[in-house]
């Protein structure tokens, strides 16, 4: 495990959250993928019927909801995703000269963020992008965001599946606690839709697209009215083959399809819930600990939002009895599972109403399996 013992001092001032303008409820959902099912079955009535192929199952919005938690999603671009025939979004691809999507997304968050962090441009030194899934290899997305900007210094992207919030904020507590930038921007703008299987049953209601950021610096630079101090960071990762993405250039090199069957997500959900439940729970009550509190006294816990029925008992085996939505709220029922942001939009979403002096957690897990939490403390400034 990764552990610093941080001097005190060092605080997010200021979070952003962008989403976008089109959402897509689970009734949508289902009724494009089960008109899919329809037309693959009939197209493949007879390898189904000699028993060469599987049918694909319906789906319904009770099954989704009671699975995951999810009752709807957000995304860039909904019509193409909806299309029984298309199954996926359509997002035209943008000259080398234009903004690319991604950072698009990363700019309009990292604005609100600078907004309420009452920072500009000129006070940031470095800038990270952290997502589960990246739109290209180089030049960086963040390079692009900082340019977009006007941010002097330096940028890079970074990736730890759901976990890359955490970890990209870790790496931004640990550049302005090490002198190496006066204040950080983190960007975490996740494009997931075009990664997701709309056509498998099992995963195509999970993700979906939505962008956040945060500003790390020193106290005495924060001009907000209140700020969260950073008490301790944690990292952990645990190799695991549960969830796997194995879409990739090389690909091409080994005569494959690129898209085809095991490229996109896949997940074994039923060992991810049995394996990263209890290490989850294992690593914050550890951090809690470290940092001074008792996991049942901790005000409130901003968990990563991949699947209610996770969030629930990690939250019951911290809290006990104490347990509820107030102290760690969801809000995958309408961003689902948002990779590495979830834990980021819960923060912003619920932290304005708690007190000087209480403390919580944000936490991440997922593939890798990787695990990065943050144990903050509101201030008043």
């Amino acid at each position: 495990m990764s552990e610093y013992k941080l001097p005190r001092g060092i605080v997010i001032s200021g979070t952003g959250l962008w989403t976008p303008p089109e959402s897509i409820s689970n009734q949508e959902l289902v009724a494009a993928y089960n008109a899919h099912a329809a037309l693959y079955n009939r197209k493949y009535a007879a390898e189904i019927e000699a028993g060469e192929m599987a049918p694909k199952l319906e789906s319904s919005a009770e099954f989704i909801e009671k699975a995951s938690g999810i009752k709807s999603r957000y995304v860039v671009a909904r019509e193409g995703i909806l299309d029984p025939e298309r199954m996926r979004p359509y997002l035209p691809e943008r000259a080398d000269n234009e903004l690319c999507l991604q950072a698009e997304m990363g700019l309009a968050a990292a604005k609100l963020a600078l907004e309420k962090a009452g920072k500009t441009p000129e006070d940031i030194d470095m800038v990270i992008v952290g997502a589960s899934y990246l739109q290209r290899a180089y030049p960086a997305i963040a390079i692009e965001i900082q340019a977009a900007l006007g941010v002097e210094g330096f940028a890079f992207d970074m990736e730890v599946a759901c976990s890359s919030a955490t970890f990209s904020l870790q790496r931004a507590v640990d550049a302005v606690a090490s002198g190496s930038a006066r204040a950080v921007l983190v960007v975490n703008p996740e494009l997931a839709s075009p990664q997701i299987d709309f056509t498998d049953r099992d995963s195509h209601f999970i993700f979906g697209d939505v962008a956040v950021a945060s500003v790390v610096e020193r106290r005495e630079s924060c001009t907000a009215d209140t700020a969260w101090e950073v008490l301790g960071t944690k990292a952990q990762t645990v190799f695991s083959n549960n969830i796997r993405s194995n879409f990739g250039y090389t690909a091409r090199a080994a005569d494959v399809d690129p898209f085809g069957p095991g490229k996109l997500f896949r997940q074994n959900g039923r060992r991810v819930f049995k394996e990263v439940c209890p290490m989850a729970a294992a690593h914050i009550e550890a951090h809690v600990r470290e940092t001074g509190s008792e996991p049942a006294e901790v005000r409130r816990y901003w968990l990563h939002q991949a699947n209610i029925n996770m969030n629930n008992l990690i939250a019951k085996k911290l809290m006990g009895d104490g347990a509820n939505a107030e102290r760690a709220p969801i809000v995958l029922d309408r961003y689902a599972n948002t990779g590495c942001a979830g834990s980021v939009i819960a923060f912003n979403l619920h932290s304005d109403d708690l007190q000087p002096g209480d403390r919580g957690v944000i936490c991440s897990f997922g593939a890798g399996y990787s695990i990065g939490s943050l144990v903050l403390e509101k201030i008043s400034l």
